[in-house]
Formats: C-alpha cells, sequence, structure tokens
C-alpha cells in the first residue's frame, strides 16, 4: 500500500533526483515480496511442481492486461511519457495491497522457525550442484535485462519500426507464450524429463533468442521471437524457484527462496542492468546504436552458461544432499 502510494506521487514529479530516491524508497518496500509471495504460494499447494505453474500464470495475464490498457491509454491520444506507466503500477499496488488482506491465513511456523535460517540457506551453497545452480542462475539473471531494457528501444528503433503507441501490447506477445508454458507444458515436462533437462531448455531459449535479435531482420521474426520468451523465463525462472523449494530444508525454504532472489531479481539484476547500458553505449554513435553488437554479447555468455549448466550440474534431491 505505501509502495503504490509512492508510485502515485512518483508519476507527478519530474525531478529525477527526487524520483531516484523515491524509487530507491519504493523498491525497498516492493523488492520483500518477491520472494515472500513463491513462499506462501508453495506452503500452501500440496504438490508445487505440478500446482504453482497455475498459480504463477496469474502474475503473466496481470502483465498482459498492464499493456493492453498502457496501448489502449496511448491510441486514446493520451499524452504520455512514461509517467503512465508509474501511475497504472501505482493504482494496481494499491488495489493488490488491499487484496492481500483476502489470501490464505499463513502465519509463520515458530516452532520450525531458526533465527539464523538465512546463514542456514547460505549453507546450501557448499553443495556442488545447488553452487553450479546459484551461480548459473545469477548470470543469466544479468543477461536479462538486456530484455528488460533493451527491448522496447530496440523494437522501435529504425530497423524494427514498432509504434511507441502500440509497443506495450506487441510485447505481451512474450506473456501470452508465457502462459501457455506455465498453464501447459511446465507442469507437464517438469515432473517427465526432471528439473536438469527443464533448466537447460529454459537456459538454451535465451541465447536463441538474443541471436535472433542480433541478426534484427525480418522485423516479422524478431517480434515473433518474443514469443520465446515462455521457455526463457518460465523453463528457467518459475522451475528455479520450484527446484529450490525441494532441494532446501523444510525450515529453511523461505530463506532459500529469498537467497536465489536476491541473486537473480537483486544483485543480477543490478548488475545486469549496468552491464547492458554499458554495453549499449559502447555500441552506440551519433548514427545510432549497432544491435547486432549489442545482442551478441549475451548470446555468447548465455551459451557458456548453458554448457556450464549441462556439464558441472546434477539434481539431487534434498535428502541425498544432506
Amino acid at each position: 500500500l505505501a509502495g503504490g502510494a509512492l508510485l502515485v506521487y512518483i508519476s507527478q514529479i519530474s525531478d529525477y533526483t527526487a524520483m531516484l530516491w523515491l524509487m530507491l524508497a519504493y523498491c525497498l518496500l516492493y523488492a520483500p515480496t518477491l520472494a515472500l509471495t513463491n513462499s506462501i504460494a508453495f506452503i500452501n499447494l500440496s504438490n508445487s511442481e505440478k500446482d504453482f505453474g497455475k498459480i504463477r500464470v496469474w502474475g503473466t495475464i496481470g502483465w498482459i492486461a498492464s499493456g493492453w490498457i498502457l496501448t489502449g491509454w496511448r491510441t486514446m491520444s493520451v499524452p504520455f511519457d512514461g509517467s503512465d506507466t508509474l501511475l497504472l503500477a501505482g493504482i494496481v499496488s494499491l488495489v493488490m495491497g488491499l487484496q492481500a488482506f483476502s489470501l490464505p491465513h499463513t502465519p509463520p511456523r515458530r516452532n520450525e522457525a531458526k533465527p539464523w535460517a538465512f546463514m542456514e540457506a547460505l549453507k546450501m551453497l557448499k553443495k556442488k550442484s545447488f553452487l553450479i545452480f546459484f551461480i548459473i542462475c545469477f548470470v543469466v539473471a544479468t543477461e536479462l535485462m538486456f530484455y528488460y531494457i533493451l527491448t522496447s528501444p530496440f523494437l522501435v528503433s529504425d530497423q524494427i519500426g514498432v509504434s511507441p503507441k502500440t509497443l506495450p501490447i506487441v510485447m505481451t506477445i512474450a506473456q501470452f507464450a508465457e502462459i501457455f508454458v506455465l498453464a501447459f507444458l511446465l507442469p507437464w515436462f517438469l515432473p517427465k524429463y526432471g528439473i536438469r533437462k527443464t533448466l537447460t531448455i529454459g537456459i538454451l531459449a535465451w541465447p536463441l533468442r538474443y541471436v535472433i535479435f542480433a541478426f534484427g531482420h525480418p522485423a516479422w521474426l524478431v517480434i515473433a521471437s518474443l514469443a520465446l520468451h515462455g521457455f526463457c523465463f518460465v523453463f528457467f525462472f518459475a522451475a528455479a524457484f520450484i527446484y529450490v523449494d525441494t532441494v532446501a530444508p523444510k525450515d529453511v525454504r523461505h530463506s532459500a527462496q529469498s537467497l536465489i532472489t536476491l541473486a537473480t531479481y537483486g544483485i543480477g539484476n543490478y548488475i545486469g542492468a549496468w552491464f547492458a547500458g554499458w554495453v549499449k553505449d559502447m555500441y552506440t554513435t551519433g548514427t545510432g546504436t549497432y544491435w547486432t553488437g549489442v545482442f551478441i554479447i549475451p548470446s555468447i555468455l548465455t551459451v557458456v552458461c548453458a554448457v556450464a549448466f549441462l556439464a558441472f550440474f546434477r539434481n539431487k534431491t534434498a535428502s541425498a544432499e544432506k
């Protein structure tokens, strides 16, 4: 609720310094919810491998709804400068804050909790398979920002030619694919083929998409490749959270979820945002951005991740790794 109020206020200001500090305050409020919502879901699900996708798919539907609403606003000739995104996020955050009171009653399990549970989660890194998984997650998360930050300017560039007004709805192609993979493929594929093959396919989808971006033509193929996000995100990140839930000891599962969230959505995204911006600046001159050079970098890094993952990761159950 506090974060929603901040976003509404931020949408009304244009001073960069004030926006920077207020966004930092918002992020400090929002970041803990990422791991917490996963933990609440896993606690209340009897079979996380089978049922988590059915819950997580509604987050994807939310992405689609916001994209369509933004496109609707912009095509009605409402002036937009990015503040409409913040305003919409603020309004929805307020609604979501109220909705949170209707969530299943899930009190902390005090009789099972450990006061230094996060330190217990860190000890999981002593296990080779989890350490490899953790490192790969971190590196892949840094490359995620090439998609989150640079896809938008790439699509509206003269090379692809998507209109800024229709951009939000075009990018929901990725979320429609994500729904299909979450609701239908992941619940079938993960129990049948296991976490190793699932994560491997998820990792390989990244360089495939970035290679298509690097070629940059035809435009229809670039736009169609947004659908690969279904495999990039679901077969890797959604599957990763399920994997953590299965291998972490019961009394430190939330802390383990927090640890992987810190590595991916926290430090990984921060370094990735800086790295993606630096790469783009390196390939940008007065005549424009050389997008092939920009996207070949994450293509190479994600291929290396896939090879390393296949070579060193061996899935083990929580009991086997104790």
